[in-house]
């Protein structure tokens, strides 16, 4: 991997990393439908724009309804599971929930593709629940049917993404990256519509909320999907799929920076429990 190609990799992870913090700022404020709303609606603003820029085809007519489907299980209901999640857990939390997705990942596509369910990633299943039973159990944040529901909407929300990369292997053969990437966004963007004039924003919106929800949605949504996909496109999907392990390490630090979240040894150990068992199930052993 190129030094250009790590730069690119680390600055992705803390992107999504800063993520789960910009949210904790934000979701307490606007709720988790406008929350969500404003992600993915800015998003797919922006990346409609960069299309344009760049001069690419935007086919929405042919695949809407496909389009529909794909942003409300890969983009909306997971940032609103995420967003509900955020005024409940820190952001560590989400993150390590979060990198639990490619475990679900390999179960989904065991089932609905076909894909042998290995030893190994059986394996990475089972470390993979000692890890957040540890994170749940030991770590700094007292257990409470608070807490039961934010992790219980984390995992709604991996399994999401991992429904959404079963439903995106099949949408693929005929849509480019790029154009899925938007649509994702924009198809979300229309699915949580119906649902704003039933959810009130329960805070004051301020100057400080303003850029939190444009930084969550310019630059963690929309930048970070068109350097998710160079990445894709110059060390392929494997390896890109790391950042995966990278993003709960930055999602730890900014929340310790920024919002005086706790870092203590067991939820290192969750930490580490998750991110091995991502590597159990992602990175496949080299052929001799």
């Amino acid at each position: 991997m190129r030094s250009s190609d790590l730069f690119r990799l680390f600055g992705l992870a803390a992107i999504w990393g800063a993520s789960f913090l910009f949210m904790r700022i934000i979701a307490p404020v606007l709720g988790a439908f406008w929350t969500a709303e404003i992600r993915v609606g800015l998003a797919g603003l922006a990346l409609i724009a960069w299309m344009l820029v760049s001069k690419q085809p935007i086919v929405f007519r042919q695949y809407w309804k496909s389009f529909l489907i794909l942003g409300a299980v890969s983009t909306a209901l997971p940032a609103v599971f995420y967003a509900y999640a955020a005024q409940h857990i820190p952001a560590g939390y989400s993150a390590i929930m979060n990198a639990t997705s490619p475990l679900w990942g390999a179960v989904m596509a065991a089932i609905f593709l076909g894909e042998q369910f290995t030893l190994r990633k059986m394996a990475g299943m089972l470390v993979g629940v000692l890890g957040v039973g540890m994170l749940v159990r030991l770590g700094p944040v007292e257990w409470s049917t608070d807490l039961l529901l934010a992790l219980l909407a984390c995992s709604a929300a991996t399994i999401c993404y991992a429904l959404a990369g079963v439903y995106t292997k099949k949408l693929s053969v005929s849509v480019n990256p790029v154009l899925m990437a938007t649509a994702s966004q924009v198809g979300g963007a229309l699915f949580l519509l119906p649902s704003l004039p039933f959810s009130p924003v329960p805070g004051v919106v301020t100057t400080t909320i303003v850029l939190a929800a444009a930084a969550l949605s310019l630059l963690c949504s929309a930048i970070a999907y068109l350097l998710y996909f160079r990445l894709i496109h110059d060390i392929g999907p494997t390896k890109a799929l790391t950042v995966t392990f990278l993003i709960p390490l930055f999602a730890l630090l900014w929340g310790f920076l920024f919002l005086n979240e706790n870092i203590t040894l067991s939820t290192l150990a969750g930490c580490a429990g998750v991110v091995l068992a991502t590597c159990l199930v992602v990175l496949t052993p080299a052929k001799k």
